[in-house]
């Protein structure tokens, strides 16, 4: 059986230009809300969507697609705020890891991060999809930088340099953004393998002068060569 890749991006432009691509393209289905679009792109079966803002969102999506579609793995490519000082706007990070910042039952003793009574809480992405990313970068990324690390995740807007320093230090942070982690939880409990792509959007603590449409553009056209390149090196 051929394995179906579900791409999950953050902004309209990263699926247009996956849109762009694709030949044999089916009418967009609607499920929870959410329209997926099933095709081929470069001979591989894949199903493009957008999920939406924050981790509730995510799942859903990231649900639907093992559900509904038969996705085999899953691949996410969006925008994040770097955490890891060697980072700067425009560099790719690509997720060893997520975890969910936000979760904290430490008055119960558990540390930040940690989800009571769950044996995983921080959620590894699959080695084969973070070599692939890598090989990608490495040929596509050549104004740019990138390096592989924890990404983390929270239903907030990080723009505060105290926390940049907190999930940085304490939480081994490289960006911060709002979905990975529960991509990476749905993908976990159904045995399915992930990789998160990040484009450094800022630095996460309310300094940077970006102008963010023009940012987007250039991030989005990055991402989708990154993906690209990704499906047209993957081995099924």
């Amino acid at each position: 059986m051929t394995t179906t890749i579900g791409i999950i991006g953050a902004m309209d432009e990263e699926i247009s230009l996956l849109l762009q691509g694709m030949v044999e393209q089916e009418q967009p289905e609607v499920h929870a809300g959410v329209s997926f679009v099933k095709g081929r792109f470069h001979g591989k079966n894949v199903v493009v969507c957008k999920s939406g803002v924050g981790k509730v969102n995510a799942a859903i999506t990231t649900q639907v697609l093992i559900d509904c579609f038969g996705a085999g793995v899953i691949w996410f490519t969006g925008v994040a705020g770097a955490l890891d000082p060697a980072l700067n706007i425009g560099d790719i990070v690509i997720s060893s890891s997520c975890q969910q910042h936000d979760m904290d039952c430490s008055p119960l003793g558990y540390r930040r991060g940690i989800t009571p009574f769950q044996e995983v809480s921080d959620f590894p992405a699959d080695p084969r999809y973070i070599k692939l990313a890598e090989d990608a970068c490495s040929r596509v990324c050549k104004q740019h930088n990138y390096l592989i690390g924890r990404v983390l995740s929270g239903d907030q807007f990080v723009a505060d340099s105290e926390v940049v320093r907190f999930l940085y230090e304490v939480m081994d942070g490289a960006c911060v953004e709002m979905e990975g982690a529960a991509i990476g939880q749905v993908c976990h409990t159904n045995s399915v393998p992930y990789v998160i792509l990040r484009s450094m959007s800022d630095k996460a603590d309310g300094t940077a002068n970006v102008n963010f449409a023009e940012f987007t553009v250039a991030a989005s056209k990055r991402s989708f060569e990154i993906v690209e390149d990704m499906i047209q090196h993957v081995d099924f």
